[in-house]
């Protein structure tokens, strides 16, 4: 179990990961090493996986998203693992899900345009049968982070 201090560290990081330590460690009210200590702590106990910088989607040609619902009729491992092994391959999927409920995946695609999303379909219906495949295309972002909430901890 978290205690408040480790929480508002988690938070800090979340919304700045290169914050310097001294700064944090003021923010959150304890000693620079203690702070460090904390801060490593919570990664070897696996609270933190990774420090990432985030690229802004539109300065990277990539503007647009499409969510995709696929439905397959085939459930076996092997179908899963060919199915993981092509989307890992396919960078403009920068998320995936398993579904309960009547589409069995769901996966984000960042692309530049629909002729780019076109060619992702191509490739991924080029590798494996689906059912149903069910493609939206997002008209606005009305919210998003990579923060979690930490008041479960």
């Amino acid at each position: 179990m978290l205690d408040i201090r480790d929480r508002r560290i988690l938070e800090e990081l979340q919304e700045d990961a290169t914050v310097a330590v001294a700064d944090l460690a003021d923010t959150v009210g304890l000693s620079v090493s203690a702070c460090w200590r904390r801060i490593k702590a919570l990664e070897d106990a696996g609270f933190i996986t990774r420090r990432v910088a985030l690229i802004d989607r539109r300065k990277s040609n990539v503007p647009m998203t499409v969510f995709v619902a696929i439905r397959t009729s085939r459930h076996s491992m092997e179908w899963l693992d060919s199915f993981r092994k092509v989307i890992a391959e396919i960078p403009e999927i920068v998320e995936a899900y398993r579904l309960t409920g009547d589409m069995d995946y769901l996966l984000r695609l960042v692309v530049p345009n629909v002729d780019v999303y076109d060619a992702v379909y191509k490739k991924m219906i080029s590798r494996l049968d689906f059912t149903d495949i069910t493609s939206s295309i997002s008209m606005e972002e009305l919210k998003f982070t990579t923060s979690i909430p930490l008041k479960y901890t």
